[in-house]
């Protein structure tokens, strides 16, 4: 959804002293190959891109996360646990920048966990290195298990992490305002993102934050 979970966010993103940089990733993978494998490769090569391009566009090259909405939500949790190795043959020197987000948020993710079970997906390899994470899902989605997993897994591992499960909501509520308390997962957000050191107490001064 490139317009409701990519351009509107990434707009909303700027009056709030943050740069959205919108990635359009491939999916699904060709037969034969692992179906995250194609949007892993893309958001790894991006976070490469955007830390070589630091410098230029402005922006903190410690400041940098990942957002994603649903099937971007797996993403994102997948680029925050997989930056040890790439997930494809480097070919020049962006590839030699570090992958690791230094914050994710995951709304409404789906794929976290494996199918019928409260196991982690295999490509979902969280650690104590795992960067701070923020979740919010909807009860009365049919994957909001996988936020609640997901969340103990990172628990677990003393990884910062905030979940916000709400009582309804259903699956695909991006940031369209309404008159359920899901629609205020935004503020929560930004709130998180001052607690966590990647926001200033003055957004006015954010001209380069995560940027």
């Amino acid at each position: 959804m490139m317009d409701y979970e990519g351009e509107d966010v990434a707009k909303w993103l700027t009056t709030q002293g943050i740069t959205g940089i919108v990635l359009k990733y491939r999916v699904p993978a060709p037969q034969g190959t692992p179906r995250y494998l194609p949007a892993l490769q893309d958001a790894q090569r991006t976070m490469g891109t955007v830390r070589a391009k630091a410098s230029e566009w402005q922006i903190d090259p410690k400041r940098i996360g990942i957002l994603g909405f649903s099937a971007g939500g797996h993403l994102a949790v997948a680029t925050g646990t997989n930056f040890d190795k790439r997930a494809y043959d480097s070919i020049d020197e962006i590839d030699k920048q570090d992958s690791r987000p230094d914050f994710v948020v995951s709304i409404y993710p789906g794929g976290v966990t494996k199918r019928n079970s409260d196991q982690l997906s295999d490509e979902i390899r969280v650690s104590s290195n795992t960067p701070p994470t923020f979740i919010a899902q909807a009860t009365d989605d049919r994957l909001s298990e996988n936020a609640i997993f997901l969340y103990l897994a990172l628990k677990r591992a003393n990884v910062p992490v905030e979940l916000h499960l709400y009582s309804t909501g259903g699956h695909g509520f991006g940031m369209r305002p309404s008159d359920k308390p899901c629609s205020t997962w935004p503020q929560r957000m930004i709130e998180w993102m001052h607690v966590q050191g990647v926001l200033k107490k003055d957004v006015s001064q954010q001209a380069s934050t995560a940027r």
